[in-house]
């Protein structure tokens, strides 16, 4: 039988979750790309981005903090970018501040929004006295956009891919979660919206709950 046991705490993935891009990843690299002279079609780049995300090597860097791991997130994103371009058929080097400056544009809470029924629920669950985290294979900016988006005082932990070393559907991001929480698996849920949440979910002893929402195209 299922277990239906209502849970102590909720684990919650981020991005196509809580919150979504307003318009298609293509669409901001290209207006950016533009901007230094780089011509290419949105379209073109919303076709070839989710299967390089998918091949990217996990956004988790071990053993790093401080300037070094922001630099190998920066980075990390800066070669996804080149390789974005490069399918769409841009062959020479990037400038160095087209990286730059979409990591910092994609920081900040212009190009998000929170879904309509996220403030509902985490009210909802703050009465019921459930402990809420957030587990996201993302990097350091997840903790201020979270913050400029109005979702940080809901939580009681972020954890992000990149600071504990290693990614969904690893289990590790969830136990952090758990840890911080001071819960055992079995009295946690995590909710999500891919492969990797309910993977990881299961590995690290949660039940899983998936949600699926409308997305721009172009998300992986």
């Amino acid at each position: 039988m299922t277990d239906t046991t209502a849970p102590q705490g909720l684990l919650l993935d981020a991005m196509g979750t809580l919150i979504g891009l307003r318009q298609s990843v293509g669409t901001s690299y290209a207006a950016a790309a533009g901007r230094h002279g780089i011509s290419v079609e949105a379209s073109a780049i919303d076709a070839v981005f989710p299967k390089l995300f998918r091949a990217a090597p996990p956004l988790a860097f071990p053993g790093l903090e401080g300037e070094a791991l922001l630099q190998a997130e920066q980075h990390w994103w800066t070669d996804l970018i080149t390789a974005c371009l490069g399918a769409c058929g841009h062959r020479e080097p990037l400038p160095p501040e087209l990286g730059t400056e979409l990591f910092q544009d994609f920081a900040g809470p212009e190009p998000w929004l929170v879904y309509d029924d996220v403030a509902e629920h985490l009210q909802r669950w703050r009465d019921r006295g459930l402990r809420l985290a957030v587990v996201s294979n993302f990097d350091q900016r997840l903790l201020p956009l979270l913050e400029s988006l109005g979702l940080a005082p809901w939580f009681e932990a972020v954890v992000v891919s990149s600071q504990v070393g290693a990614a969904k559907p690893d289990p590790r991001p969830f136990q952090r979660a758990l840890e911080l929480l001071q819960l055992p698996p079995e009295a946690a849920w995590h909710i999500g919206d891919s492969a990797e949440d309910e993977a990881g979910a299961r590995a690290a002893g949660l039940r899983c709950l998936l949600i699926r929402r409308p997305k721009p195209a172009g998300t992986p």
